[in-house]
């Protein structure tokens, strides 16, 4: 279970941002960015359930041409993830049995908000 950082920045008006562009251009100077997934609770969890999360971390899995070791280091301090960036073997085997979400190249959650402002 992942530990409560209220102060950390773990808001995700603000974290979806962050990962979609500045966090995948510096892994993208590195290898190129194929997928970027969400694991762990904010994975398994609806996004109407998201408020139970405050302040805990956002597991992030991003597949890539090669794996990198020690990618949290790529992270801005500020910032609550933790974050993996396997190749697409290593990813398919990692979240085998694992509910997830895709941010990139198809963005689940924009498409589940979506659904949900259509049906109000």
């Amino acid at each position: 279970m992942s530990r409560v950082k209220t102060e950390a920045i773990w808001q995700h008006e603000s974290v979806l941002p962050y990962i979609l562009t500045r966090l995948k251009d510096k892994i993208s100077e590195i290898t190129p960015v194929e997928k970027i997934l969400l694991f762990g609770s904010r994975g398994r969890l609806s996004l109407e359930r998201w408020k139970e999360l405050q302040g805990k971390d956002w597991d992030i899995l991003v597949q890539a041409k090669c794996k990198l070791k020690n990618a949290h280091v790529l992270v801005e301090e500020n910032y609550h993830l933790d974050l993996l960036v396997l190749n697409e073997e290593q990813t398919e085997r990692f979240i085998r049995n694992m509910k997830i979400k895709e941010l990139f190249p198809l963005n689940e959650l924009e498409c589940l908000m979506t659904k949900n402002e259509e049906n109000e």
